[in-house]
């Protein structure tokens, strides 16, 4: 069965260009099927950048970037970080490379690295995260995703994740706050700021 989660996504590419509006500015940008809301900004990323600010001038990581709506808008606010756009989808990479050209055509951006996880250097820590997560991969492999990358944050490092309230988002917020590291210490706490349009953001600070 085809998911926007394949790494090989079996529909076919047919490519075809959209009107979107990143921070404020407008682009036409590049989709495909087979890719997490090939049509439009969907709404729970359209809450998560309507939520946050501004990323750190540093390390930010988007855990599963798509097309790319969150890494390039969080390069347009911040065009002195480095976004590392992490997806196991290979047609959405290759479009989110794209889309940076794109972009780039006509506004300063940050450098964005549209990437696979292997590619990823395991001593790279992130100052940020921004996250959709792909909530439909199940409980147990959501888990196993988040339980990879929020420890990479740096100490007070900042994951900001948007998740469907009817999906699970307070019950993964608990979960979040319940792990610990195999000294037993939290890996940090959770907060709730804001419920919007059937989406809750939460916000996971590192310890530290």
């Amino acid at each position: 069965m085809d998911h926007y989660f394949s790494a090989s996504p079996a529909s076919a590419d047919e490519r075809r260009t959209i009107s979107v509006t990143l921070d404020g500015r407008g682009f036409t940008l590049e989709t495909a099927p087979g890719v997490f809301s090939s049509g439009r900004i969907d709404l729970g990323t359209t809450v998560l950048l309507d939520t946050v600010g501004a990323p750190p001038a540093g390390q930010v990581l988007d855990l599963g970037c798509g097309w790319g709506p969150i890494a390039l808008t969080a390069a347009l606010r911040e065009p002195e970080a480095t976004i590392t756009a992490l997806d196991v989808n290979e047609r959405a990479l290759d479009l989110l490379t794209r889309n940076v050209a794109r972009v780039k055509a006509t506004a300063d951006l940050a450098h964005v690295a549209p990437t696979l996880a292997d590619a990823i250097d395991p001593d790279l820590r992130f100052d940020a995260i921004w996250s959709n997560p792909p909530i439909r991969i199940g409980k147990q492999a959501l888990h196993e995703l988040l339980a990879a990358w929020l420890p990479r944050l740096v100490p007070g490092g900042e994951a900001w994740l948007v998740v469907q309230k009817n999906l699970g988002a307070d019950s993964l917020a608990k979960w979040v706050a319940e792990q610990t590291d195999d000294a037993g210490a939290p890996w940090g706490a959770v907060e709730k700021v804001r419920s919007s349009k059937g989406f809750r953001v939460l916000v996971f600070t590192r310890a530290g």
